[in-house]
């Protein structure tokens, strides 16, 4: 795809010239009158095409189409979804319609989705997470456009969902990663790992929300349209200064040339006409070119697309010859179980993700490492067994005792433990630990006679225990 065709993340505006937030939300129209002529202009594409397809049946299913996705991103819109979100809902009722034979949704009903769904599962062989959200979308659909809520949507069979544990990279293996990217791209993953910031929050960040002073990143909009502090790593601080003062030569020449204006979210173009010309508003990572958007036609600089990133990240995983699946998403999971491994609080963790639930944040305690690692195989107790009888094949009145923590604790029957010579160092040293406690604690009895009183009351709880058997017997005789 071109540059100037690629349609940015956040958009500038949307088909009726709404400005759109970085969350892809958009605001109801304005009176500017950009969305009327964009419903003109659209109105009078589709008679055109009635025209030159002669009023066909396949025409008018063309036009009841139209009118139909776009009666779908109005609802999106009007709810303030992900502008990602409006593109895979609409994306999957145009491939329900066409999979009922171009048949209108308001003539279909439970089966039919549950017929296009059973297809996704066992033709098309998708994942549970796609089924689900082809699910959520024609649900969408029938609820909020077609105002028809069906009761059989409670029987729509909904995919499970496998509960997967992330991948997370030791401290060595992150370096290795980072080792191999360069420049801006190095930059940007040292960004990932050292704030926990999701690629989309990364890539969306402003001039204006870095904090250089505090060592601090304010997050806007991010998942769930929700602000949060990051922590900047204070050994970025003197490259990300660089960056920027080459960012900002690059605005400043883009205002030479009439192009320096950036997206703003939601209506604030509006209210501010002259804030997306100011430099606090610039985007810290910059595309390289110019860009169109085809909503608006506003020619200017976008902030650098995601997959730059992750196809740098993979290049860089293939050198540093690392085995695990290397995302931009992985440094976020490295991020938090790193710091947990530290000794740092859950609680603060969560703070830093963004996380709603701490039950979120948990899932990273099964991956750190004295977790699972830290736990000792039965195994080992059985490689120490078979050590030692290779060691004295002929001894067959040794046993042999490993305690639940690995220590290695051989009981001798018949002979010296400290004597066999195929013991080892940490078994013999544990043996003569306990002699020499048994044998300072009987020469301690003996030094203090503690056994002759011992003996004297056992000796006399048994002659009293004779004495009042004997005494109960002869009280039952007549």
């Amino acid at each position: 795809m071109r540059q100037h065709d690629r349609v940015p993340i956040d958009h500038t505006s949307d088909d009726a010239g709404n400005a759109v937030g970085n969350g892809g939300g958009v605001v109801p129209p304005d009176d500017t009158g950009q969305g009327t002529e964009s419903a003109l202009l659209a109105l009078w594409g589709t008679i055109v095409l009635l025209l030159l397809t002669g009023g066909s049946r396949s025409g008018k299913l063309s036009f009841i189409m139209s009118e139909l996705l776009d009666s779908v991103r109005r609802q999106i819109r009007l709810r303030h979804y992900s502008i990602r979100t409006e593109h895979s809902y609409v994306e999957w009722v145009y491939r329900y319609i066409l999979y009922h034979n171009k048949r209108h949704p308001a003539e279909m009903g439970a089966p039919e989705i549950t017929a296009f769904l059973s297809h996704l599962a066992t033709d098309r062989n998708v994942a549970a997470s796609t089924q689900n959200q082809a699910c959520c979308a024609l649900v969408f659909l029938y609820k909020h456009v077609l105002d028809k809520d069906l009761p059989e949507f409670g029987e729509i069979v909904r995919a499970k969902k496998p509960k997967r544990l992330p991948v997370v990279l030791s401290a060595e293996e992150t370096a290795s990663v980072l080792a191999e990217l360069s420049g801006l791209h190095r930059l940007m993953g040292e960004m990932l790992y050292g704030t926990g910031m999701r690629i989309v929050e990364l890539i969306r960040l402003r001039v204006k929300d870095v904090d250089f002073n505090r060592r601090m990143i304010t997050v806007r909009d991010g998942k769930g349209q929700k602000d949060r502090i990051a922590i900047l790593p204070s050994e970025l601080v003197p490259e990300l200064k660089e960056h920027v003062a080459k960012a900002r030569l690059l605005h400043e020449k883009d205002l030479a040339a009439g192009t320096g204006t950036v997206h703003l979210p939601f209506a604030l173009a509006r209210k501010y006409p002259n804030a997306n010309k100011e430099w606090g508003w610039k985007y810290v990572f910059p595309a390289h070119k110019l860009s169109v958007d085809p909503r608006s036609g506003v020619t200017q600089r976008h902030h650098v697309y995601e997959s730059v990133l992750q196809k740098a990240l993979k290049r860089a995983t293939r050198a540093s010859d690392v085995v695990k699946p290397v995302h931009a998403h992985t440094f976020r999971h490295s991020f938090a179980t790193h710091l947990l491994e530290a000794g740092h609080d859950i609680r603060t963790v969560q703070k830093l993700l963004g996380h709603k639930d701490v039950r979120t944040t948990m899932i990273y305690t099964h991956v750190m490492q004295d977790g699972v690692s830290g736990i000792a195989s039965p195994l080992t107790r059985v490689r120490l067994i078979q050590e030692q009888r290779l060691a004295s094949p002929g001894d067959a009145k040794r046993s042999t005792q490993v305690d639940p923590r690995g220590a290695e604790l051989l009981v001798q029957e018949n002979t010296e433990l400290n004597t066999t010579p195929c013991a080892t160092d940490a078994v013999r040293v544990a043996a003569d630990g306990r002699a020499a406690i048994s044998e300072h604690a009987r020469q301690t009895r003996a030094a203090l006679g503690l056994w002759r009183p011992v003996v004297l009351m056992k000796r006399l709880g048994y002659a009293a225990l004779w004495a009042l058997a004997f005494l109960s017997a002869g009280d039952k005789q007549p």
